[in-house]
């Protein structure tokens, strides 16, 4: 599930005759993006440098040297965005031909907000070893690999398998990204209710992509507790029917041992991630604990109305644009990829994502309040303080390149 940016699925019921009277339709007729040149090609001259003979001379210096691809290719500022469109933001599983308006604004999306070049790549394959296996044979193509709206649990192996077999960046935005600006936003909601992470007992409704992501960088940036529920209730270990996914945040979650619903475990909590499409009642907001958090991210429609959990805690915030405080992904995943490229790193650790998170944060900085605890989208300092510090963080870790 990718928060924030959202595709408004139009109603079977809907003008299909005439659908440019749609503004959506009409501004996505013939596509979002195009390739441009970025030489000229005025005269003969010019056409025997870009193509044959004179290209045949970068490409032996490449075969020779195949790192030279970075400096005489646009490989090194491209990404694939790729997707089976098996989970495409709340529509669920539309198949390929239908992800694909989602993926080229993915696509916009990185050029515009930090000047990646990115292609959108919508594959005709759901099973893990052909996804794999076609990511890995179009990879020479590309300096980092954005996989996008792949199911859970599926998505997580396909993840795993790609980084461990590829040298360039693999990142799922609907794991990473959302737990990247969800942690930045937390940070300061915790600040401004004068607490830190340690401090703070959490309830996450939902254990697919984003909800496995953003619970792991919670941990990593050491929340104090943390338990996270499905469907059927709290996970928990000794729970039967949980998936190796599961049985990991059974394992690393839930120190409190929470055996019930989310409701239950939400008495006396300081902060619920709704990442789930559920409702929870409000009631169940009014037991948290006093100075309460609630980030009800499911989009379009939140787990409890912003409105009414407003009544009962401190800090609100969802994943929609008309309300405070938007968990979005284009804060973290244009300026995530376009430090890792400018560094040319391997990989992106997890010390990078809470580098990125980090810095997003200190966006706000002294205008910290309830209704801001997260930078827009269009604040021009976003996208150059999170490539700063993902590349310096890079370099920290020891995977880049230059």
């Amino acid at each position: 599930m990718t928060t924030g940016v959202a595709v408004a699925a139009t109603p079977a019921s809907a003008s299909v005759e005439t659908p440019d009277l749609d503004p959506a339709f009409a501004l996505h007729r013939g596509g979002k993006i195009e390739i441009r040149s970025t030489v000229p090609v005025r005269d003969a001259d010019d056409l025997s440098l870009a193509y044959t003979p004179g290209v045949a001379r970068v490409c032996t210096a490449i075969a020779d040297q195949p790192a030279l691809a970075d400096d005489y290719t646009w490989v090194s500022n491209v990404v694939a965005v790729v997707s089976d469109g098996t989970a495409v933001l709340g529509l669920g599983d539309i198949g390929p031909s239908a992800a694909m308006p989602v993926m080229e604004g993915k696509a916009l999306l990185f050029k515009e907000f930090a000047g990646v070049d990115a292609v959108p790549i919508c594959l005709d394959c759901t099973d893990v070893d052909g996804l794999v296996e076609t990511v890995v044979r179009l990879a020479p193509s590309f300096g980092g690999i954005n996989l996008e709206d792949i199911s859970a649990p599926r998505c997580f192996e396909i993840e795993d398998r790609l980084r461990d077999l590829l040298d360039i960046p693999v990142f799922h935005d609907d794991q990473h990204g959302t737990a990247i600006v969800a942690l930045a936003a937390l940070q300061n909601a915790a600040r401004l209710t004068g607490r830190t992470l340690g401090d703070l007992r959490a309830v996450v409704a939902g254990a697919g992509a984003s909800g496995v992501a953003v619970t792991r960088i919670l941990l990593e940036a050491g929340i104090g507790d943390i338990a996270v529920s499905d469907s059927k209730g709290m996970i928990y270990e000794g729970r039967e029917g949980l998936n190796p996914v599961k049985q990991a945040l059974a394992r690393d979650t839930n120190r409190a041992g929470h055996t019930g619903s989310t409701e239950e475990a939400l008495a006396g909590a300081d902060l619920f991630l709704g990442l789930s499409g559920s409702t929870v009642p409000e009631q169940a907001i009014a037991s948290m604990a006093p100075g309460a958090i609630v980030f009800a991210l499911s989009n379009p429609t939140p787990e409890v109305h912003p409105d009414v959990a407003a009544r009962h805690v401190s800090v609100v915030a969802t994943g929609r644009s008309d309300f405070p405080n938007q968990i979005n992904n284009v804060l973290a995943f244009p300026g995530v990829f376009r430090g890792a490229l400018d560094v040319r790193a391997t990989a992106i650790t997890e010390n990078m994502k809470v580098a990125a998170a980090n810095a997003l944060a200190g966006v706000v900085g002294d205008d910290l309040s309830a209704t801001y605890i997260i930078p827009s989208p269009f604040d021009e300092r976003v996208a150059p303080a999170v490539t700063a510090a993902v590349a310096a963080q890079a370099r920290a870790d020891g995977v880049a390149r230059v």
